[in-house]
């Protein structure tokens, strides 16, 4: 598989696995919200691999100011994924800290889509380095 090809594949998979894990977690089914949070992890992390790799391809620089912005907002959402896990993990023993699980769930997925902008920002206005 292409960097390019993997980046979008898993870039795709953890978006559409991160609405599925909202969408298990608002009809409370637990053990199914369990695994695709384990599952979304994983295809994140091999995101990133790949961002990082398909960077080694452009001249990210050249992107101007979106690449220290988009470097900024990646590495914010990438912490931001404890966030849900310990407020989940709270909220399994005090149900009352749902709504402020529910507040970390929907910022984790706020960063990671201000993070594909600017990530397919900074892509689009960085020059290709020659191979």
């Amino acid at each position: 598989m292409s960097i390019t090809v993997g980046f979008l594949v898993f870039l795709i998979l953890t978006v559409l696995l991160l609405v599925a894990v909202i969408l298990t977690g608002f009809k409370a089914k637990r053990k199914v919200h369990l695994r695709l949070v384990a599952i979304t992890i994983v295809s994140l992390a091999t995101a990133i691999y790949y961002a990082e790799r398909l960077g080694t391809l452009y001249d990210l620089e050249a992107s101007g100011r979106i690449y220290p912005i988009h470097l900024w907002i990646a590495k914010a959402a990438t912490v931001s994924y404890l966030l849900p896990l310990v407020t989940g993990f709270l909220t399994l023993k005090n149900p009352a800290m749902r709504r402020r699980h529910r507040w970390c769930a929907f910022l984790v997925v706020t960063l990671t889509l201000a993070a594909a902008v600017t990530g397919a920002a900074m892509v689009w206005m960085s020059d290709p380095l020659p191979v």
